[in-house]
């Protein structure tokens, strides 16, 4: 029984190291920068709080509706609906990747 313990206990500590290791890389960094300066105040943008504002979905749920990739074109040419209070923005080539790259780390 304690065999089994210690061998999930390392498999839940390798994940947690794994998605941690992912989530520090310099991209998904400046995407997290760049989500709590610009997006946090609206949406969620980690894997468990609710969005502050309730028609905002969180950055955690993108995925199940769009295949991430899919969002940097909307990201570059400026996304100009989302939810109605939602301003319009325009990322540059650098903002873009950093964005796709911190929100795959939410899924």
């Amino acid at each position: 029984m304690n065999s089994a313990i210690l061998a999930v206990t390392a498999i839940a500590a390798s994940v947690l190291l794994a998605a941690q290791a992912h989530a520090q890389q310099p991209a998904a960094q400046r995407g997290l920068n760049f989500a709590r300066t610009h997006c946090a105040q609206c949406h969620a943008i980690d894997k468990v709080s609710p969005s502050p504002l309730r028609e905002a979905p969180p950055f955690r749920a993108l995925h199940l509706k769009y295949p991430v990739e899919s969002l940097q074109e909307a990201f570059a040419e400026g996304i100009v609906t989302g939810h109605p209070s939602m301003p319009q923005f325009r990322l540059d080539p650098g903002q873009t990747t950093d964005i796709i790259t911190f929100l795959k780390t939410l899924e």
